[in-house]
């Protein structure tokens, strides 16, 4: 089994070790500082789970030099931000593709299928949920720091995902369970109300998911958050785990946060590195949906324009 990994952050460096571990043909897009590391270096899993050390990975800078009509799987581990070039380029350098290459998609957020669907089939694009913790301690480790529930992967356009068991078993065996799902769009909404509720909101006040739990005024914004974006997914074709929001309220307070209480988000992160966030296909997407389906988000477009306002001074 031939695998394209395009983005060689921390997530993309743990699948691809994940999977080259258990024998599938493992290539990296990455950039040039990231691409020497793995040339001379090869890849590294570590932290939790078994640790693997992969040499001799293939790694790419430009989709020219990539070898043709080769991949069985494009794995799509970049930020979202990305996701617009990336899916030009495989558009304009379709000849590295087979006819059969379906394309899975590890990223936050939802609906980052819509950029890929506009070159490539319903049957060819699918997404995953992931909330496996990985960070980057070099350019070539990945280190895999939390683990809650398995990798999911499925469809967004009700196709069926079986054949994309063979990917989970690589995944499972190397020591990160990872299923298959028919119901993957609940469970990345599950992720969507998380990170939405917190991510940009910690980043803002520079403080960690837990303390955001501790000020009166910070929960009653995230209360907020969460009331509309129920009622956004209530207007929508799409659902969740949870019937009502002080279900999911009741599960966020006394368990999910708790859990990590000293987690700073990734767009905390972004905004110390001064690069752009990932906040249009997290809360950027329930403005979309909101203004798509009648719903107001008044409390989620103030969060928004903050985020937006802070990386316009970068």
């Amino acid at each position: 089994m031939k695998i394209l990994v395009i983005g060689a952050g921390g997530v993309g460096i743990g699948i691809a070790a994940s999977v080259a571990s258990q024998g599938a043909d493992v290539s990296i897009y990455a950039r040039a500082k990231t691409a020497k590391a793995i040339r001379q270096n090869g890849i590294k899993r570590t932290g939790l789970f078994t640790h693997y050390e992969i040499k001799d990975i293939p790694v790419y800078e430009d989709y020219r030099d990539i070898p043709k009509n080769t991949f069985d799987y494009i794995f799509i581990t970049s930020k979202t931000t990305a996701n617009e070039e990336i899916a030009d380029n495989l558009n304009n350098h379709r000849e590295i593709l087979k006819n059969s290459t379906n394309i899975i998609i590890f990223q936050n957020g939802f609906g980052n299928d819509e950029h890929y669907l506009k070159y490539f089939t319903k049957k060819q694009v699918y997404c995953a949920r992931v909330i496996t913790g990985f960070k980057r301690p070099e350019r070539h480790i990945s280190e895999v720091t939390v683990y809650t529930e398995p990798i999911l992967l499925g469809s967004l356009q009700n196709e069926s995902p079986k054949h994309l068991q063979e990917i989970a078993d690589l995944i499972t065996s190397s020591g990160i369970k990872c299923e298959v799902s028919d119901e993957v769009d609940k469970y990345l909404w599950a992720k969507m109300i998380y990170n939405c509720t917190l991510n940009p909101l910690g980043a803002i006040l520079d403080v960690t998911y837990g303390q955001l739990t501790e000020n009166p005024y910070t929960l009653e914004m995230m209360n907020k958050i969460i009331d509309e974006i129920f009622e956004v997914i209530k207007a929508s074709p799409y659902e969740t785990l949870w019937n009502t929001p002080d279900e999911y309220k009741d599960l966020f307070y006394s368990k999910l946060v708790p859990d990590t209480y000293n987690h700073y988000s990734s767009t905390h992160q972004d905004i110390k590195r001064k690069i752009p966030t990932e906040i249009d296909s997290l809360t950027g997407k329930v403005i979309q949906l909101g203004e798509e389906y009648k719903v107001k988000v008044e409390t989620n477009k103030f969060i928004y324009n903050l985020i937006k306002a802070i990386e316009s001074t970068f």
